[in-house]
């Protein structure tokens, strides 16, 4: 199966792949290189959520999509919470190139306050907190109604998170998946 890259200019979003630096729970890169791949049918519900957000002045800003299941596992083995993390042995959503991490940014490119940061692995980032401002939980629930709109279903305990529904039926994929590889390679 093929991945469609996903890239600002043809897409109209901005990405800052956390994962290809030291900008996520784990202090450090895990992508040896940044990279934004959906499978086609998540590709096309994000060009949903783009065109929903833009006559509000809004943009998206990715944080990650497609993660290979050498990266899924990185992640479990240096923290493994299933209130957070899937376990690599089900498989993640992605890792079948079906889920985005994302936050919505206004026509400056400030992204809008959500309470917590992307990858604040605490009950805060959960959808219904209201232990976050007012301000948090409106941007929340615009972030939540754009992605809902455009096919996309949440996960309960991260603000960030959107899932195409049904993702179980697509299958895992792996860093050898992608045109170029997104993981460093292990010396033999």
């Amino acid at each position: 199966m093929t991945l469609q890259t996903i890239a600002e200019a043809s897409h109209g979003v901005v990405l800052d792949i956390a994962y290809a630096t030291a900008a996520n729970f784990t202090g450090k890169p895990v992508y040896s290189r940044p990279g934004c791949y959906l499978h086609a049918d998540a590709a096309a519900a994000l060009g949903r959520a783009v065109d929903l957000a833009k006559p509000l002045g809004l943009r998206l800003k990715i944080f990650d999509a497609f993660r290979p299941s050498e990266a899924q596992w990185a992640l479990w083995n240096f923290r493994p919470d299933p209130e957070f993390l899937a376990d690599p042995r089900k498989g993640s959503p992605h890792s079948r190139g079906v889920a985005v991490d994302l936050t919505l940014i206004d026509a400056r490119g400030q992204a809008l306050d959500m309470g917590t940061a992307f990858d604040a692995f605490t009950p805060l980032s959960h959808h219904g907190s209201t232990a976050v401002s007012e301000t948090a939980q409106r941007n929340r629930f615009l972030l939540l109604g754009l992605m809902s709109a455009a096919d996309w279903d949440f996960y309960k305990n991260e603000w960030w998170h959107y899932q195409l529904f049904d993702s179980k039926k697509y299958p895992l994929l792996s860093d050898a998946d992608l045109p170029e590889p997104m993981m460093a390679k292990v010396p033999a």
